[in-house]
């Protein structure tokens, strides 16, 4: 059985979560605030975390940038009434796997807590079909969702797998932001293609030699992305 955390400051957000998780037969962790959920994360991982923005002791920004150096692939969902396009940013930038603002519709995150489990366990399980493939000295694995460059293994995270290996599915071809997010989210019809900026530029970062990018990743302005042939 999955076991879910709610981190929120707000009792009425939490026993209404909890009450629509558990008709869907999942575990539920309730939280008041960051600093006793990373005590408990600190013990055990749950299957996933949703995660208030603004908390006392510990907010959520700084809980998912210490769970992320406990787990690359831990679902994060960010559930937070800033809905400024920066709040966005900063959360997926601190590690978040999705964004959704209060209030909201429990259908809503209830297919998009669903979703971010499917991708983490297609991120842990191998694929029948998977296959490797190469593009210049980076090298990605579809069955292990690993990604190598130089020989170097890199840390990513199911999504930004997805998106790096949409860009290498087609070296020199650009790739919009709406395609990136198809690729990351492929069950979402309607991805935050904004997000992707925030993406990519995780990406690029552990890409990094020294602290500089290789700009393997290029940026082609008013359109999107693309990965520089033979990189």
């Amino acid at each position: 059985m999955h076991r879910i955390a709610v981190v929120d400051d707000e009792k009425n957000i939490r026993a209404m979560v909890r009450v629509a998780l558990e008709r869907e037969g999942y575990a539920v962790d309730e939280y008041a605030n960051g600093a006793d959920a990373w005590l408990a994360f600190e013990a055990a991982l749950p299957s996933l975390a949703i995660l208030d923005v603004m908390m006392p002791r510990m907010d959520g920004l700084e809980l998912c940038r210490r769970l992320r150096g406990l787990s690359l692939s831990l679902p994060l969902i960010f559930l937070s009434s800033r809905d400024e396009e920066i709040d966005r940013v900063l959360g997926l930038e601190s590690g978040g796997d999705d964004y959704v603002c209060k209030p909201f519709g429990m259908r809503e995150l209830i297919a998009r807590i669903h979703a971010a489990l499917r991708r983490s366990s297609a991120g842990t399980e191998p694929q029948a079909d998977a296959f490797k493939l190469s593009s210049g000295s980076l090298e990605l694995d579809d069955e292990r969702y690993l990604a190598r460059v130089d020989g170097r293994q890199l840390p990513l995270t199911v999504t930004e797998f997805r998106i790096l290996r949409s860009l290498a599915a087609a070296p020199g071809a650009v790739k919009t932001r709406e395609q990136l997010m198809l690729a990351a989210f492929p069950e979402d019809a309607y991805p935050n293609d904004r997000a992707a900026d925030s993406h990519i530029k995780r990406i690029r970062a552990k890409l990094g030699d020294g602290g500089k990018p290789f700009e393997r990743i290029e940026a082609v302005y008013g359109l999107g992305y693309r990965l520089r042939s033979g990189q």
